[in-house]
């Protein structure tokens, strides 16, 4: 059988008649000819809370459905059969696996293809980001500080960092828009910058603040000449130490073609929203319903075109209160699908006074979301070192 293109819930099935697309849901498997997989899903990111892990591996159930009398194997393993299910249990040994599911009847035979990733090393983790950052990179500059630390945001970071053991990544502009650009940050801070580089990251996060959605339908040598520029000069006054490859673009939308250029630029995990507004997804980085619908629920799924993970943001500090910062996490801890991975989230521009919408009570909200995480024995990491920060 000649092989054929991945879909986005796998490869597309072949029999005696022709090509079948397997699609989501219904129960055209039954009468149709075709099988489908249905779980897990194409691109799954699945750990020791998906199934049975020891030494040999990750033991999982494939699920799916197929014609009522057809035969099913799963990787060659016979399948059992309940109407038009089917089930097997397979042992994940990769940290990439190709599942085959082939149904062979009265219909000829046909195959549904998927492709799934164990997170083999995985252990309960958060990563902290703050987007929208230029404030305290003009405040530095203009006031001069002897330290870094003297400007009072970099200074509740080093606080929270000294309390909790918290990492963050600053994702930041190039220029304010009106009297400050990067290239007025000076580098007698880069020594400073890289005694701290072990917890704290800059990373790219877009030219400006303005236009809103700057990359949703800019070409990728826009957005990979702004992302150089940004990083040369993060190099220059921080270090190469300090540099992260970026974890969100600005308002979590590039077209699609924007993806393999940022992963040759080191990317590896994207965050953004994944979730509906006015009924048409958002900030999701262009990934069609189905996978955007699975990362409502999921902490992350791989893009195998690019290479990139792609990860639901968690919490947005700005966005919630402190007394409801622990039901939001709550619920997620008891999720294995959700649990692993807390994906924490913020803006800079809320802690600045002079903001319109400054919040007094930021730093609270930081400070609870952390605590949260780290009483429940969560660990820092940064995306960008090995799989999804945990060391391969």
């Amino acid at each position: 059988m000649n092989q054929t293109p991945i879909h986005r819930r796998g490869l597309l099935t072949a029999g005696a008649a022709g090509l079948f697309l397997a699609r989501p849901g219904g129960a055209g498997a039954a009468t149709t000819g075709t099988v489908r997989i249905e779980e897990p899903f194409h691109g799954a990111v699945l750990n020791h809370r998906h199934g049975r892990q020891n030494k040999d591996g990750l033991q999982i159930q494939v699920s799916g459905e197929a014609p009522l009398r057809d035969r099913v194997t799963v990787n060659g393993v016979e399948a059992a059969r309940a109407g038009a299910k089917f089930s097997a249990d397979l042992v994940l040994k990769e940290r990439q696996t190709d599942i085959v599911a082939v149904s062979e009847g009265a219909f000829g035979r046909h195959e549904h293809r998927i492709r799934v990733v164990w997170d083999s090393n995985s252990r309960p983790r958060y990563r902290f980001s703050i987007d929208d950052n230029s404030f305290f990179l003009r405040d530095v500059a203009q006031k001069n500080y002897p330290s870094l630390f003297d400007c009072f945001y970099l200074k509740m970071l080093r606080d929270l960092h000294q309390k909790y053991g918290a990492k963050f990544v600053l994702n930041i502009y190039y220029t304010t828009g009106d009297d400050f650009d990067l290239p007025q940050f000076p580098d007698r801070y880069k020594g400073e910058w890289r005694d701290h580089a072990n917890w704290l990251k800059l990373a790219f996060h877009a030219y400006a603040n303005e236009p809103d959605r700057p990359y949703q339908y800019a070409p990728a040598s826009k957005l990979i000449a702004d992302l150089d520029k940004v990083a040369a000069e993060i190099i220059r006054f921080a270090g190469e130490e300090t540099l992260s490859p970026p974890t969100v673009i600005h308002w979590g939308m590039v077209q699609p073609t924007s993806l393999k250029p940022l992963y040759d630029r080191g990317v590896r995990v994207l965050s953004g929203f994944f979730e509906p507004r006015n009924g048409v997804f958002d900030v999701h980085y262009f990934v069609d319903d189905d996978r955007s619908e699975y990362l409502m629920r999921h902490d992350a799924l791989m893009d195998f075109a690019s290479g990139i993970v792609l990860s639901k943001i968690d919490l947005v500090c700005n966005n919630t209160p402190v007394e409801q910062i622990p039901a939001k996490l709550e619920p997620l801890a008891g999720d294995p699908n959700r649990a692993e991975i807390m994906d924490l989230f913020t803006h800079e521009q809320y802690f600045w006074p002079f903001y319109r919408v400054y919040l007094p009570d930021h730093p609270q909200r930081l400070d609870t979301a952390i605590r949260w995480v780290t009483d429940r024995g969560y660990e820092p990491v940064f995306y960008h070192e090995g799989f999804l920060g945990i060391p391969e």
